[in-house]
C-alpha cells in the first residue's frame, strides 16, 4: 500500500516509521529542506521515500507521486494547511482514504467530508476521552468517531446498578447497528460472544452508530 504524508514533524516522522516497518510504501513531503536533508543524513525513518515542497502546491503533489497514494495522512501542525492538503487529495486526486491531524479543537468542525477528510484525529479531545475513560464509571464515554462521525467506538465501565450486569450479551437486546467489540474485566481482555455475561466493573468498548448510541447506552448505562 502507498501511504503519502504531509509534514515531517514529530507527527508524520512517526506515523511513516510504523507505516514502513510495516511493509507499506511510504512517502514524506515536508516544506523545509533542512529537515529533509537532516532526516536523509541521518536516516531515522528509513525506508521512506523524502520529497521537498510544499504539500498545499498541486505541483508539488502531482511532482511527488501523490496521484498513487491509497492513503494520505495531513500532519502537519497548521490547521489550514492540513483542510488543504486533504482537499486536494480528495479532489485533485481521488485519494480513497484522508486521515487529518486537527491541532486546535476550536477546528475541530471543519474537518469533514466537505473538506476530502474521512478521518479526523483531535489530540486534546482523544487526551480528554481517555482521561474521561479513566476516572469514569456508570458514563458513557465517546473513544473515537470515523465513518464523518455516522459510526463510532463508546466506552462504559459498568457500574453496580448498570441494568446490564450479570447478563448475558444475547439477552441484552442491542441494536442491530450495534455491537460489543471488547470487555476488559481484570486488566485482561475477553473477546465477547453471545454468552459472555457482563459484570460490574467491566469496561465494555462497543462500536455503535449515531442511530444507537442512545439505545445502548439505555442498556448498559440505564
Amino acid at each position: 500500500m502507498n501511504v503519502a504524508i504531509a509534514g515531517g514533524g514529530v507527527v508524520g516522522r512517526s506515523i511513516a516509521g510504523d507505516q514502513a516497518g510495516n511493509g507499506h510504501q511510504v512517502l514524506i513531503i515536508e516544506i523545509d529542506p533542512a529537515v529533509v536533508a537532516r532526516e536523509q543524513a541521518d536516516e531515522s525513518v528509513p525506508n521512506c521515500h523524502w520529497y521537498t515542497g510544499d504539500a498545499c502546491e498541486v505541483t508539488t503533489l502531482r511532482d511527488a507521486g501523490f496521484g498513487d497514494a491509497d492513503v494520505v495522512v495531513a500532519a502537519t501542525g497548521d490547521d489550514e494547511d492540513n483542510l488543504v492538503v486533504s482537499l486536494l487529495a480528495k479532489q485533485e486526486y481521488a485519494v480513497p482514504r484522508v486521515i487529518a491531524r486537527v491541532n486546535h479543537p476550536k477546528n475541530s468542525w471543519l474537518f469533514n467530508e466537505t473538506w476530502g477528510v474521512d478521518v479526523s484525529v483531535s489530540t486534546p479531545h482523544l487526551m480528554a476521552a481517555l482521561v474521561e475513560e479513566a476516572v469514569s464509571v456508570g458514563s458513557l464515554v465517546r473513544l473515537l468517531h470515523f465513518a464523518e462521525g455516522k459510526a463510532g467506538l463508546v466506552e462504559v465501565t459498568l457500574a453496580e446498578d448498570s441494568p446490564a450486569g450479570g447478563r448475558q450479551i444475547a439477552e441484552l437486546g442491542m441494536p442491530r447497528d450495534a455491537s460489543v467489540v471488547a470487555v476488559v474485566r481484570d486488566r485482561r481482555v475477553v473477546v465477547p460472544r453471545g454468552d459472555t455475561a457482563l459484570l460490574a466493573g467491566d469496561e465494555v468498548i462497543a462500536l455503535v452508530t449515531a442511530d444507537s448510541e442512545e439505545a445502548m447506552r439505555r442498556i448498559l448505562v440505564g
